[in-house]
């Protein structure tokens, strides 16, 4: 890799922490953190973009406090919500394959993008019933569908759709070139 590519990429781990920061105050509060996923790949491809989410993760795991809350470190990334991080690499990957299956149309990086979505909501959510059902109670998985996706499914597609519009003007003006 040449030093661009890893300054892009260490500006859009910082980004996502940035995003993972900024909340929405709405019935359901939500970040921008899905946000920071979509553009790094929207912005450097899948390739690039894939490796600042997995400094991103790595960062945090280490104690950066780069998730939502300003948390960092292990028990940020094992407990329940912690699937949901985990599930952005995965969500990078399906961008990544993609854009390698497709190309980088708007169509396929929308397509990927709600196919990442989806794969992220389900690690995510199979990692939370796990974890919760040991420490609380049982529960059903309808259950943490109505409190983990359902309310982020509108945002998150919003999300989706302005990095790929934010990233197709700003890939243009610094003249990005794919990976």
């Amino acid at each position: 890799m040449k030093t661009r590519d890893l300054t892009y990429i260490a500006i859009l781990v910082a980004l996502m922490a940035v995003c993972s920061w900024i909340t929405i105050p709405t019935v359901v509060p939500f970040t921008l953190q899905t946000f920071g996923v979509f553009l790094a790949s929207a912005l450097l491809g899948g390739k690039r973009g894939t490796l600042a989410v997995l400094v991103y993760i790595l960062l945090g795991a280490v104690g950066a406090p780069v998730f939502a809350g300003f948390v960092g470190g292990p028990g940020a990334l094992f407990g329940t919500t912690g699937g949901y991080i985990l599930g952005f690499l995965a969500q990078a990957a399906v961008l990544w394959a993609g854009e390698r299956l497709l190309g980088r149309s708007p169509a396929a990086f929308l397509l990927s993008g709600v196919l990442g979505l989806a794969v992220c909501y389900l690690i995510g959510s199979v990692w939370f019933l796990f974890l919760y059902s040991r420490t609380t109670g049982p529960i059903g998985m309808a259950t943490v569908l109505g409190w983990c996706v359902f309310p982020f499914v509108i945002p998150d597609l919003v999300k989706l759709a302005l990095a790929m519009a934010v990233g197709k003007r700003l890939s243009r003006a610094l003249h990005l070139a794919p990976a």
